[in-house]
């Protein structure tokens, strides 16, 4: 155990694998949850389940060897459902060039994380705008979850309606967002994965959803969506800004959790560009991601549930090396979570979601100038609206540039910022 410096990290093996082990209670859910996002998008979730199952594994402990930090990987919440709802079904993209295009964002994130992109990042965009990426995406996923769950519909007149409440699939639904929230206002472990238990075992009783023929067997085949990514059709004009939109948001949410996690910790140091271990984890995420696209899944990125471990004292590879090794689990409970009621896991999105949209509470409007706040605002809004996250990040960044032009506030505009207003300004020119 010499290679995980337990005694310098003051913490021992127990105690590693209790983190390990909460760690892998709070972020199970991804497992089922992510089959039925990528099942949505065409992807057979046989095969989705355990490519997930796998990722999860592989880049969890690539992770904790590579970096010795306690953090778990998995595909991304926000991202998975862009990918499913956004491109597949709202830009009629095939699923396979959508693999493309995570493939080619992980690339760039690989060649950028071995530079200093990260600070140039962190420095050149506003904290402000950061923080309504991370917001619109919670609205985002929250509006799908509602949907998916039938309380929100379409309607002729007003675009959008409340649901029929007396649909019994819908009060299923309801009754699984009660329980997410509660459970995880009450901080259980495993709030999400148990209130997908009670919920499923609920439709079960009451004739809503088919009962498990059996509750573990082999794991199903990946070969219907390994290596099917189409990466010469994600190499388009049209697509860069889409391409850009997985590579940033994955960089955000990626940082925000290392800045989360490390902080409770003291494990990274945000400003310091010596910090090897921020530096591997950010390496390890990139990768992770391109891996993943090769298995079929969507964005593999650091998970904020890794806190949970840390809050219980893992300090070490050693607690991620648990967490997937508990994962290898999930590879034989396929029959289980495909027996799962929809609307047993659709409210785990809007838990998410809301959870995401906290991040709007630290934007200072008052203090704001009329660029951030307008940029903010469209960010946030439009994201849900036009189902693109692309969309809602593009006019943002539009909107703020334009302002900070028009008011000659030229020393607020750095390179990073007008890249990326060119790159979003392409999201409305090149279709």
């Amino acid at each position: 155990m010499n290679f995980f410096k337990l005694k310098e990290h003051d913490t021992t093996v127990s105690k590693e694998f209790y983190a390990g082990f909460t760690t892998f209670l709070t972020m199970m859910y991804i497992v089922p949850v992510n089959g039925f996002i990528l099942a949505d998008a065409g992807l057979p979730i046989d095969a989705v389940i355990t490519a997930t199952a796998l990722i999860t594994i592989l880049a969890t402990l690539f992770s904790a060897l590579w970096s010795n930090t306690p953090i778990a990987m998995s595909v991304g919440m926000g991202l998975n459902a862009y990918f499913s709802y956004g491109l597949v079904l709202g830009m009629k993209i095939p699923w396979e060039t959508a693999l493309g295009i995570v493939f080619l964002s992980g690339i760039l994130f690989v060649i950028l994380s071995l530079t200093n992109f990260r600070v140039w990042i962190m420095t050149s965009i506003p904290m402000s705008l950061r923080r309504a990426i991370s917001a619109g995406i919670g609205s985002f996923i929250a509006f799908i979850g509602l949907k998916q769950m039938g309380m929100i519909v379409s309607n002729d007149a007003t675009l959008v309606g409340l649901g029929d409440f007396s649909n019994s699939n819908v009060l299923l639904g309801v009754l699984g967002l009660i329980l997410a929230f509660s459970f995880y206002a009450y901080r259980l472990k495993g709030a999400f994965i148990l209130s997908i238990a009670i919920t499923s075992c609920t439709a079960w009783f009451f004739g809503l959803g088919e009962l498990p023929s059996s509750i573990i067997s082999m794991p199903a085949s990946i070969s219907p969506i390994f290596l099917q990514l189409d990466i010469l059709s994600a190499i388009s004009l049209s697509l860069l800004p889409v391409i850009i939109t997985f590579l940033i948001t994955d960089m955000f949410d990626t940082l925000g959790t290392l800045t989360g996690v490390g902080t409770r910790a003291n494990l990274f140091q945000a400003n310091n560009k010596d910090d090897k271990s921020l530096q591997k984890t950010l390496e390890a995420d990139a990768i992770a991601t391109v891996g993943g696209s090769l298995l079929g899944v969507s964005t593999t990125t650091a998970f904020i549930e890794s806190a949970a471990g840390v809050e219980e004292g893992g300090r070490t590879g050693l607690t991620a090396v648990f967490t997937a090794s508990l994962f290898v689990m999930t590879l034989f409970m396929l029959p289980l979570f495909k027996s799962i009621p929809s609307n047993a896991i659709y409210p785990v999105l809007v838990v998410v979601g809301v959870l995401m949209f906290t991040e709007l509470g630290k934007i200072n409007f008052e203090d704001s100038d009329l660029a951030t706040s307008a940029g903010a605002f469209l960010i946030v809004i439009l994201m849900p609206l036009t189902f693109s996250i692309t969309n809602g990040i593009a006019a943002g960044f539009l909107v703020y540039t334009i302002i900070k032009i028009a008011k000659k506030e030229f020393a607020d505009l750095n390179i990073g910022i007008l890249v990326i207003t060119f790159i979003s300004a392409l999201a409305f020119i090149v279709h």
